[in-house]
């Protein structure tokens, strides 16, 4: 579509309407101070082709696939997206975005998030699934808030410290307003939660652990749910890689009481960043404390399938304070393409692709081990895995980077006390030969 500006002309018409001298009149019942007085220091304008040239050099300075390699996960991951999932969500009927208030107009969305759904549902072992999150940091503190809502007088809740630590910051800053308390729980010499002690915390209302977790290491969901619910606590298990679950036995069937994270594996590009998609998925028994909304299946007058919005406990449709989140809508397309990657590559296949991306990340921690590189932490990984590299490894790092190479993420940001390990990771698109480069160079 053609960008036509307004002319001076049709400015000036518009400001007689109104009875504004000029432009600047519209906002003269802001404050002096609040105004700018200067103008904006914007370069000079660019014809057509000499900003999509500035585009492309801004876009070539970025480390993407395939061009690099990279064995980077941290919660986005770098997976094979199917041709038919691709055509299909760009299709008009699914592209175009609108909410879907009134269902009979709104079949085709309300049926396509139905069965996102109930993919989701399935896939973590979970009786009930909403229509999705923001993402999956968003998903983890609205599980926790959920907790507070159903202990009711309880205002504590634990939070591991092997959680994707800007999952936990997005928690911190959810409840730093709040009277309640968020605990933190250590990870151990393995790289899993330390529980021990849990029962000895007042007023605790919901563990929340990772699995697999930041270190991607798979923690032992049975027990944390026995030790969260010994202490009348309900558990909360999060996840950056719902792949894993193709392969690892879920959350649902060992104990969980909420299952949320990020969807991004599941059909949606990483977009340098963006967009994810939150899931969150619970038992039924809890279904009215749940955030967001849900999609429901029904019959109509004639007895014929229908879709409806079931249930929308959010401030735009009750009272606020009846509201069990401000989240005011769900990624309606993000949660499409994952359900219909789950759709295309089926249970079968969804089991195929987890061993494959196991077994590539075993292979990689087993050949860095060979060349004599500490893993830090013995327990059983998923994806990815911590590797510590002897002291100056970032030089090497940043002329991996040059070589187009991006050799995991560095830790020490974020956990100070693990100063030379890097996480690495390696999915179904990192060759054999890109793999023993990688080993190759770092041992060079």
């Amino acid at each position: 579509m053609r960008y036509l500006p307004h002319t001076d002309q049709d400015i000036s018409d518009m400001l007689k309407v109104v009875g504004a001298a000029d432009l600047d009149d519209l906002f003269s019942s802001l404050p002096a101070d609040c105004r700018r007085n200067d103008d904006m220091l914007l370069p000079a304008p660019l014809t057509e082709w000499e900003l999509d040239a500035h585009m492309d050099a801004l876009a070539g300075k970025m480390a993407v696939a395939p061009e690099y390699k990279l064995f980077l996960g941290a919660g986005s991951y770098d997976h094979h997206i199917p041709a038919t999932s691709r055509y299909l969500l760009s299709r008009s009927e699914f592209y175009t975005a609108y909410t879907p208030y009134q269902p009979e107009i709104s079949q085709g969305t309300l049926q396509a998030i139905y069965e996102y759904q109930t993919l989701t549902a399935h896939l973590l072992g979970m009786q009930v699934s909403n229509a999705s999150m923001y993402d999956g940091a968003s998903a983890l503190a609205e599980a926790l808030l959920m907790g507070i809502r159903i202990k009711r007088k309880k205002k504590t809740v634990a939070v591991s410290q092997a959680i994707h630590p800007l999952y936990r910051r997005v928690v911190e800053t959810y409840f730093r307003p709040t009277e309640f308390k968020v605990v933190a729980l250590p990870y151990d010499a393995g790289g899993v939660t330390d529980l021990t002690g849990l029962e000895d915390i007042d007023g605790l209302a919901a563990v929340a652990i990772q699995s697999p977790n930041f270190f991607g290491c798979i923690e032992n969901i049975k027990a944390a749910a026995d030790r969260s619910h010994a202490a009348d606590a309900l558990l909360i298990t999060g996840f950056s890689e719902p792949i894993a679950y193709g392969l690892l036995k879920n959350p649902g069937s060992q104990g969980a009481d909420i299952a949320c994270g990020e969807g991004q594996s599941l059909g949606i590009p990483r977009s340098f960043g963006g967009p994810g998609l939150g899931i969150f998925t619970t038992t039924k028994k809890y279904v009215r404390n749940m955030p967001g909304r849900l999609i429901g299946q029904t019959t109509d007058l004639n007895g014929r399938r229908g879709y409806v919005l079931t249930l929308a406990t959010r401030e735009q449709h009750i009272r606020r304070e009846k509201a069990t989140s401000n989240i005011c809508s769900n990624q309606g397309l993000c949660a499409t393409a994952a359900g219909m990657f789950m759709a295309t590559v089926g249970g079968t296949g969804l089991r195929q692709l987890a061993q494959v991306n196991h077994d590539k990340a075993e292979y990689l921690k087993n050949e860095l081990t060979r060349a004599g590189f500490k893993i830090p932490f013995a327990t059983p990984t998923f994806n990815e895995f911590v590797v510590e590299f002897p002291d100056g490894f970032a030089a090497t790092h940043q002329h991996l980077l040059k070589q187009k190479i991006v050799a995991g993420l560095p830790l020490a940001p974020y956990f100070p006390e693990l100063p030379n390990a890097y996480l690495l990771c390696a999915t179904e698109t990192a060759s054999k030969e890109d793999m023993d480069r990688l080993v190759k160079e770092v041992t060079a």
